[in-house]
């Protein structure tokens, strides 16, 4: 999870930047088939980074409800992290579990046994985030660690780290970080701006055996194509952002990714690509963002660390625009 302007501050791996060996697995695990559940779909939800917003999870189940044909959704990871309350935690774990899940960073530090462990909140931050920022996730995390229960712990456990998927003709890998790790920054709008980074991810992809990637963790959106693979086809990343927080500046609505064969017709899309047919859209998810807001300052108030961390972005959205979230190889 970033926040909104890059802050050029180097720090040493530790609580919040280091990423743990366990969170690890080789590109090479995806050129595998999806699973039946998740083999030719005809809609695909991936929702990342919900940030326990319980308004957005609510208005994502509505949406989900109005599609046809073969659908499934995917919240892939960091579903949990405002909701430090243990109703509206439970609330929001009830809700996800009823589709299918990826743990997340947040998620995987959670279902730890070891209240103590190293990786803190397990964001692996890079340098660019300011040590009061990861500091204060640190906190976060601490306090969202008193309201998770040892059944919901186990249920957390169970989730796994990665996914496949198929909508039509293409071959997705699911993934909260990057192609690496769970809590991976490969797939970031900062990174992905690097040539050299991106021959990186290109090598990413032929290990993997996918046309695109669906990731989150990063928190701001980016759609981003590489060059084209052996088959002549483009490859791409699809990082929603966030759902649970704005995207854009002056834009109040968080983030999904839609992959679907059908085009989508609703005013809530607001950008996309085509790629070997499928329409591949972020979709707006608006709610009453003056509800959201009371609702957050009653968990943390002016003051508390999420309140410092992220209120700003919650009133005005970050310093990011709509223009810089579709990107091509030459961009």
């Amino acid at each position: 999870m970033t926040l909104d302007a890059p802050t050029l501050e180097a720090a040493p791996a530790a609580a919040g930047r280091s990423c743990p060996l366990h969170y690890r697995y080789a590109p090479s695990v995806f050129a595998s088939e999806a699973p039946e559940h998740l083999a030719h779909l005809d809609v695909l939800y991936v929702v990342g980074g919900l940030y326990g917003n319980e308004a957005a999870l609510q208005r994502v189940i509505e949406l989900f409800g109005q599609e046809r044909g073969r659908a499934r959704m995917v919240f892939n990871g960091d579903f949990h992290w405002f909701d430090a309350d243990p109703a509206v935690f439970t609330r929001i774990q009830q809700s996800v579990l009823r589709f299918d899940a990826l743990r997340g960073n947040v998620e995987t530090e959670l279902a730890d046994e070891n209240a103590d462990a190293d990786a803190g909140c397990g964001c692996a931050y890079p340098d660019w985030v300011g040590d009061q920022v990861v500091e204060r996730s640190n906190r976060i995390h601490t306090a969202l660690r008193s309201c998770v229960t040892p059944g919901q712990q186990r249920e957390l456990r169970s989730l796994p780290m990665w996914q496949r998927a198929d909508v039509g003709p293409l071959r997705l890998g699911l993934v909260h970080g990057d192609a690496q790790s769970l809590a991976g920054w490969g797939f970031a709008q900062e990174h992905l701006r690097d040539a050299a980074h991106r021959e990186e991810v290109e090598r990413w992809f032929d290990q993997a055996g996918v046309h695109a990637f669906a990731s989150t963790h990063t928190c701001l959106p980016v759609f981003q194509r590489l060059r084209s693979g052996p088959d002549a086809h483009a490859r791409w990343v699809f990082n929603n952002g966030a759902t649970g927080m704005p995207n854009f500046q002056g834009d109040a609505a968080g983030l999904i990714t839609r992959i679907a064969l059908a085009s989508y017709t609703g005013a809530e899309r607001r950008f996309g690509v085509v790629e070997r047919g499928v329409h591949v859209d972020a979709i707006a998810i608006e709610i009453d963002s003056t509800a959201w807001q009371r609702q957050f300052q009653r968990l943390w108030p002016e003051g508390s660390d999420a309140h410092a961390s992220y209120f700003n972005r919650i009133q005005h959205g970050p310093a990011y625009q709509l223009q810089d979230a579709v990107r091509h190889e030459e961009n």
